[in-house]
């Protein structure tokens, strides 16, 4: 049987998701070639004076997850991967007509899984290669790439996008429940005055 849900969707509703995958799978796949041909793996390369040490670009193999955790789990991440993207594109028809912000949290989130996917087949690890830090603090982020900060955002917005939907809904219940019990009260007091 097949799912009617999707009939009332608009184009853009149903190329959202892959437009914005595309787009964040383009940009991080590009991006980590020019890494592993300009950079030499474990050198640290200075952006901008103004932005040294803070944000510099250093070229790593993580074969963990996202950020370098879980190192040596490659056949794991992959199959998390596939699951995930399958599980994306699946949700994702099934999301409320015109709830792009949903739709793009979750293309960020398919395009970065995919990107990430994509280096472990080819490779048996992810290049990764933004590093930020800051010394004066302590702070050293761990080297991170687009896939992961794709996953991240997308996750991010969706629980930002939740929440501020969930809360409108909260706001939107409790007044029509004080409406309805403003048109009782006027109606019990107009029985009344009769």
């Amino acid at each position: 049987m097949k799912d009617n849900s999707t009939r009332s969707l608009s184009r853009l509703d149903r190329a959202l998701l892959f437009i914005v995958a595309l787009v964040a799978l383009s940009t991080d796949q590009v991006s980590k070639l020019l890494v592993q041909a300009n950079i030499p793996l474990g050198v640290t390369v200075p952006i901008a004076p103004f932005l040294t040490p803070y944000l510099t670009f250093t070229n790593v193999q993580n074969t963990g997850a996202a950020f370098s955790l879980f190192q040596n789990a490659n056949w794991f991440f992959i199959i998390v991967a596939i699951l995930v993207a399958g599980l994306i594109v699946y949700y994702t028809p099934r999301l409320p007509p015109g709830d792009r912000l949903s739709r793009i949290a979750l293309g960020l989130q398919l395009g970065g899984a995919v990107g990430n996917l994509i280096d472990r087949l080819r490779f048996g690890y992810v290049t990764d290669f933004i590093h930020l830090q800051a010394p004066e603090i302590g702070f050293d982020w761990p080297v991170s790439n687009i896939a992961d900060i794709c996953i991240v955002s997308g996750v991010i917005l969706l629980i930002v996008w939740s929440v501020i939907q969930e809360r409108a809904q909260t706001r939107a219940q409790t007044r029509a429940q004080t409406g309805q019990e403003q048109k009782n009260t006027q109606a019990s007091q107009e029985t009344a005055g009769d």
